[in-house]
């Protein structure tokens, strides 16, 4: 006789969606909120996990944070709640359609683009907007 255990990662998508103004790009879109763990599988079924951590991702441009462990918690066992500022920890800048999301920036005097954090156009000197 023989047993199939296995320890894996695993990702479970929690069900809220909460809409908010992004702090980050400053668009209306919703918060997503997710738990990753990792699981003692016997015969491939998840029997126990552990190092549970949530995380919440924006659908306007995929930033992703921290969730508080106490607040993920009572969004698992489906509690709807409103998730405030002071559960977050920022982790990763975001993302748009599978990119990175950069804003751009333009020269208004000799029209140069950027999407690097320049303060002052790198062409002319003058402040980009």
């Amino acid at each position: 006789m023989f047993f199939i255990i296995g320890i894996s990662d695993g990702r479970k998508d929690l069900n809220f969606n909460q809409m908010v103004i992004c702090s980050s790009c400053g668009q209306y879109g919703r918060y997503t909120v997710y738990m990753t763990y990792t699981a003692l599988s016997l015969f491939f079924i998840p029997v126990f996990k552990w190092n549970r951590q949530y995380f919440v991702q924006t659908s306007c441009c995929g930033k992703i944070y921290r969730l508080n462990p106490e607040t993920g918690r009572r969004i698992a066992w489906g509690e709807q709640l409103e998730i405030q500022p002071g559960d977050l920890e920022p982790l990763s800048g975001g993302w748009q359609s599978g990119q990175y999301y950069h804003r751009v920036k333009r020269c208004m005097s000799c029209g140069f683009s950027t999407d690097e954090d320049y303060e002052f156009c790198p062409k002319c000197g003058r402040r980009l907007s």
